[in-house]
């Protein structure tokens, strides 16, 4: 029955993401390609996996399916320093958010970035281990432990 299901549920996702025109088709983003399997563990993948819908969930409608942001009002994800950088602050700007002028990629931006503190320590590790290794970025994963870390260090 498991694989019954599963091939269905390859079915349903090749035929739904077969659409569009090739024009479109060509202009796949790096988010749509998977990072290289070889490079990650399994506990890596596992957090991609459960990043993949955290980041449909939480992140798409801000920083867009192809991470690219929307110029002016949500910074992008794409090869920037705020997303390959320091691990500490990226998992603090998930967990506490953040406002107030940035700069990213040399456009500033002042909005809101809600905090997502209701997440799982897996789920925020999942979610930027996905962005991370997304939109042509090529970063470490991040851990569980370390966002447990900066969960706890937020709270004193």
């Amino acid at each position: 029955m498991k694989n019954l299901v599963l091939f269905f549920t390859a079915g349903w996702l090749l035929f739904a993401c077969s659409g569009g025109t090739q024009t479109e088709q060509a202009s796949e983003t790096p988010q749509e390609q998977e990072a290289e399997p070889a490079k990650m563990s399994e506990e890596e993948t596992k957090l991609m996996t459960a990043g993949v819908k955290v980041y449909g969930q939480y992140c798409v409608a801000c920083h867009q399916a192809d991470g690219k942001g929307v110029p002016g009002a949500f910074p992008p994800l794409v090869q920037t320093e705020w997303v390959t950088g320091d691990n500490t602050r990226l998992i603090s700007v998930v967990l506490n958010g953040l406002q107030g002028e940035i700069t990213v990629n040399g456009e500033t931006y002042n909005n809101v970035m809600t905090p997502h503190n209701f997440l799982s320590d897996e789920e925020v590790a999942g979610v930027l281990t996905y962005v991370r290794q997304s939109f042509g970025n090529d970063s470490e994963p991040i851990s569980v432990e370390e966002v447990a870390e900066v969960r706890a260090s937020s709270a004193q």
